[in-house]
């Protein structure tokens, strides 16, 4: 099974490179994001996360870990930001550790999608890291119209990500997302056959 780690700047089109994969090879696609959410309300991080930041980032309602009141503490102080990836992109890690060992035998790829995949080290976990790469102005126009972003909030965000040198130096292949599907599509399924993993031949394709 290869393990393929999936990153690139915001507005880049990772997402649509990991559909991709997901609709066409017998994959598992893990966003580690998402997965961050889901386990900080898992008891013992749900507890550790209460400890360090108080009960008022509970949802009254339910009480599950409200996304919004923490973001709200912890992205005005880089402190507090540090002390929330402590506790919860060890726990995340080591989740998708035991995940790949699980799934191992099931799937032909275990892709991992994080903005952050060089920098929290899944360098060491993954046998190949791609960059999904747009240009400036392909990535501003999807972001406006698509996340309804203002200028100004584009390029703040993006003011705050590595730039290309930086994601080309650690990664191992780059797809060029700043034109259409179809073509990153070509480019995807033409690693992936170098590396001798095909695409499933689904009923209707007989």
């Amino acid at each position: 099974m290869l393990v393929l780690g999936i990153t690139g700047g915001i507005g880049s089109g990772k997402s649509r490179v990991l559909y991709e994969i997901g609709e066409n090879y017998n994959s598992y696609i893990c966003e580690t994001d998402k997965l961050a959410h889901k386990l900080m309300n898992e008891k013992e991080l749900k507890k550790s996360l209460c400890e360090v930041f108080g009960t008022e980032i509970l949802d009254t309602e339910e009480g599950s870990i409200d996304r919004s009141k923490l973001g709200r503490i912890v992205f005005s102080d880089e402190k507090k930001l540090e002390q929330l990836n402590m506790l919860v992109h060890p726990a995340v890690k080591e989740y998708i550790l035991k995940d790949i060992e699980e799934k191992r035998d099931v799937y032909d790829i275990y892709v991992i999608e994080a903005a952050l995949l060089i920098q929290d080290g899944y360098d060491s976990i993954c046998d190949e890291i791609w960059y999904v790469w747009a240009s400036r102005e392909t990535r501003i126009k999807r972001l406006m119209e698509y996340r309804s972003y203002s200028l100004t909030r584009c390029e703040e965000v993006m003011a705050n990500q590595p730039d290309d040198d930086y994601f080309e130096k650690y990664t191992n292949f780059t797809i060029n997302n700043d034109l259409d599907y179809e073509n990153s599509s070509k480019q995807l399924k033409l690693r992936l056959n170098n590396m001798g993993i095909n695409a499933i031949i689904k009923t209707s394709e007989r």
